[in-house]
């Protein structure tokens, strides 16, 4: 598919909330799922819902200890069922964070962030001022974005800094069937400039640019393992449909873009020191509240390799 040549480089400062629907929402977890099923059981450490589509705590085990194959297989299945899982009260090195992302696949690295002990942890909070307080997936412009990530709380803020999640597979449902008719065999470019523009300096975001050219995938993406159809799109990355004209391709981006803004399809955490965070990209979208400045939140970030969209 041949991505068009005026798709846009930027985008707009705002992307406005529209067309939302009001009345009931369909919430499932998983497919097919009732609204209240109450979600599988667990043999090796204790899971508390912190949301009624996504959103899970975890408490019982200890990640500084070797996790075999069994465990690994149980948190697995939690993070299809929950999208995020929380670990409170770890206190991990940034080495053993490392070991446990290695556990579910290749470590990514990003040029464009500031890295912390090796090239594939990404540190925030000491370097520049980024803004992850859009609502994105990481590394859309990738061929094969990141399948999930590890994100470890390193120093909290004495306010704010909590992090939000949307399920995108429940947006996707929620979706009128006008709008599904028109998405769901339609593909859309992802360019990595709009979401690093804001704070890369033009060589860097040059070079960046050279490395990840547009690409294409799905508006409308499969998950692997869950077979779930889950909404593709977001405001950082996406900046075109391919074969729509300018306007139109705006006006339903910024439709699609809305709905990560649903309260119903969210979950938002409130980070503690030494807390680590895993989410599945392929299902999610999240969203970095920046309202603590000018005080510091220092946390480390690893993205697992992921494959193509389909």
């Amino acid at each position: 598919m041949t991505i068009p040549l005026d798709a846009p480089v930027s985008r707009p400062r705002s992307t406005p909330a529209i067309d939302l629907l009001e009345g009931e929402r369909l919430l499932a977890r998983l497919p097919g799922d009732g609204a209240d099923r109450c979600g599988g059981h667990f043999e090796a450490f204790t899971l508390t819902p912190l949301g009624r589509t996504l959103g899970a705590e975890i408490t019982g085990i200890d990640l500084r200890e070797r996790v075999g194959e069994p465990l690994r297989a149980e948190l697995h299945r939690a993070l299809l069922e929950w999208k995020v899982l929380f670990f409170p009260d770890q206190h991990l090195t940034s080495e053993r964070q490392r070991e446990l992302a290695l556990l579910w696949g290749d470590l990514e690295t990003n040029p464009m962030l500031d890295t912390g002990d090796s090239a594939d942890v990404v540190r925030f909070g000491t370097g520049k001022r980024t803004y992850e307080n859009i609502w994105h997936a990481d590394t859309t412009f990738r061929t094969a974005p990141a399948m999930g990530a590890m994100l470890r709380m390193v120093q909290t803020p004495p306010f704010g800094g909590d992090t939000m999640w949307a399920d995108m597979a429940v947006a996707y449902d929620n979706l009128t069937d006008e709008v599904k008719a028109r998405i769901d065999d339609a593909v859309a470019v992802h360019d990595m400039v709009p979401g690093f523009a804001r704070f890369l300096d033009p060589e860097r975001l040059a070079r960046g640019h050279e490395l990840f050219p547009p690409v294409t995938h799905p508006v409308v993406r499969t998950h692997p393992e869950t077979g779930r159809r889950t909404l593709f799109v977001n405001a950082s990355f996406t900046t075109a449909i391919v074969g729509l004209p300018r306007e139109e391709s705006d006006v339903l981006l910024r439709h699609l873009f809305a709905q990560a803004h649903v309260p119903e399809f969210q979950i938002r955490y409130r980070w503690s020191e030494g807390t680590l965070a895993f989410w599945d990209n392929r299902a999610t979208q999240h969203y970095a509240v920046g309202d603590y400045h000018p005080h510091t939140r220092v946390a480390e970030r690893v993205a697992i390799a992921g494959g193509r969209p389909f």
